[in-house]
């Protein structure tokens, strides 16, 4: 994604991610599925932060993936996920932040962050959600927890609100998973590459560009 200026100045480095993402779990540990997808489409150079109050998720599950794309020079890059979903999640207080750096015409760093479902009775909510994250720092619960699963393994036959492996990409079906019926995240702080969601409702949108670097956390 590029954004043009009037004069016809193109920014390739000005993509910044417009689509809010929070973590699903604190990893207990992830085995990298060799040479899978973390997402149906090429991420951006960018990766962006992620800040919540609080998270709850049912039908949890989580594996190891690469997530590809370029990096603000347009060069091949690969990066080492997590992929986190959900069934369905709500999240309360959350902030999302992306810097896109040197900018032209003096401008220098800008940050575009958003905020969401900042009263607690309106939190954000989202369906079939599933998140590359590379780094999380939460306080975490989980109900039901199994650790070890096979990633190909991760769909409750008997549970058809489970899920499994992120719909259009590919995984190693015999690598290292987990998975649990809820998982509930606090002070969530999180560092993702892409995040996909069959819905997302935003409550109290509100989207703002920032002088230099002004990160949720």
């Amino acid at each position: 994604m590029s954004s043009q200026v009037r004069g016809g100045t193109r920014w390739k480095r000005f993509a910044l991610v417009m689509v809010p993402s929070v973590v699903a779990t604190a990893a207990v540990g992830v085995g990298l599925a060799q040479g899978a997808l973390a997402a149906s489409f090429s991420v951006s150079g960018q990766s962006f932060k992620v800040h919540a109050d609080k998270l709850v998720g049912h039908n949890f599950v989580q594996y190891g993936s690469i997530a590809t794309g370029k990096d603000l020079k347009g060069n091949d890059a690969a990066h080492a996920v997590a992929v986190s979903g959900f069934s369905d999640a709500t999240i309360t207080n959350m902030c999302q932040s992306v810097v896109t750096p040197n900018l032209p015409f003096g401008l220098g760093n800008v940050t575009l962050q958003l905020n969401a479902g900042t009263n607690p009775k309106k939190p954000v909510k989202a369906t079939n959600l599933y998140l590359d994250i590379a780094e999380l720092d939460a306080d975490a619960y989980f109900k039901n927890i199994d650790i070890g699963v096979a990633a190909g393994s991760l769909k409750d036959p008997n549970n058809p609100e489970s899920i499994g492996i992120q719909p259009k990409t590919q995984a190693n079906p015999n690598g290292f998973a987990q998975r649990a019926e809820t998982a509930v995240l606090k002070d969530v702080k999180q560092e993702a590459w892409a995040t996909t969601a069959g819905t997302f409702k935003l409550s109290n949108l509100s989207l703002r560009l920032h002088s230099g670097v002004k990160e949720c956390y």
